[in-house]
């Protein structure tokens, strides 16, 4: 059954940072956003082509991930913009990690970048554990 679990209006707020690849991880595209984020969105160009992507990759997004009472897109804001401080953590219920995010800065910034990189995969973990209770 589709379920939307991504949005367009999300996907285009993250695009405006998405020369750093938010956007691209946001849909699940990990290493693209790992390259857009070391290469400024493959030099602006990667960037200003993902402006008329965006609705594909929201498409792939909503089949690929299990919707559930945890929000994707609350989830990716609260780590977009409060990472450093481990809100998206104390949102899944991760309370010790989220602890830990909040007096190390996300740790240092590294897990960070391992939550860009896995976030989807956790909420869609968290998600099909709730639907199974």
């Amino acid at each position: 059954m589709y379920r939307d679990t991504h949005s367009k209006v999300i996907g285009y707020c993250l695009w405006i940072f998405g020369f750093m690849g938010a956007h691209r991880f946001y849909y699940g595209r990990q290493i693209t956003g790992t390259i857009w984020f070391f290469t400024l969105g493959l030099f602006f160009i990667g960037w200003i082509i993902d402006l008329f992507l965006i609705p594909g990759m929201d498409r792939d997004a909503d089949l690929r991930y299990r919707s559930g009472t945890t929000d994707y897109n609350i989830a990716w804001i609260l780590l977009t913009f409060l990472g450093v401080f481990g809100l998206h953590r104390f949102y899944m219920g991760k309370w010790i990690t989220g602890i830990l995010y909040l007096f190390t800065a996300g740790l240092f910034g590294l897990g960070i970048l391992y939550d860009f990189w896995t976030l989807n995969g956790q909420v869609s973990a968290k998600n099909m554990m709730q639907g199974s209770l």
